[in-house]
């Protein structure tokens, strides 16, 4: 469920944005001993819960090696939870781009083995005029 699947030709929304270059350097870090394991492998119990449901990639977790990252995905914007809303299927992102309202999709990286996560991606959603 990647957001490349959602980008079309005549799209004039802002791009998504990568956080590789921010990961990158947490990991320089962590590997340079600069910060410790438990300062970077934080994830929230309920980001672990979400990520059972998550895409499992075939990626191995940067950190331990222990286990293969998993994507989950949020949602936010007008008529969503505060806390936003996991998107759990790639047709239920496209649904919500189809959405009249403008949108921020948001994929987080999270190994279940040990508790790394970062941010990955952000990916506007929605906010275009319906076709007639």
């Amino acid at each position: 469920m990647g957001s490349e699947s959602l980008r079309r030709p005549d799209d004039d929304r802002s791009a998504a944005v990568d956080f590789r270059l921010a990961r990158n350097a947490v990991l320089a870090e962590y590997r340079a001993n600069k910060v410790m394991r438990e300062d970077i492998c934080d994830a929230h119990p309920e980001l672990l819960r979400a990520a059972k449901a998550g895409v499992v990639t075939t990626e191995e977790c940067p950190v331990c090696a222990e286990g293969d990252l998993v994507h989950v995905t949020y949602a936010f914007g007008p008529r969503l939870p505060a806390r936003g809303r996991c998107v759990d299927s790639a047709s239920e992102m496209r649904r919500l781009d189809r959405a009249g309202e403008e949108l921020s999709c948001y994929i987080v990286e999270v190994c279940p083995e040990c508790s790394w996560n970062h941010l990955v991606r952000r990916v506007p959603l929605g906010g275009r005029q319906r076709q007639p």
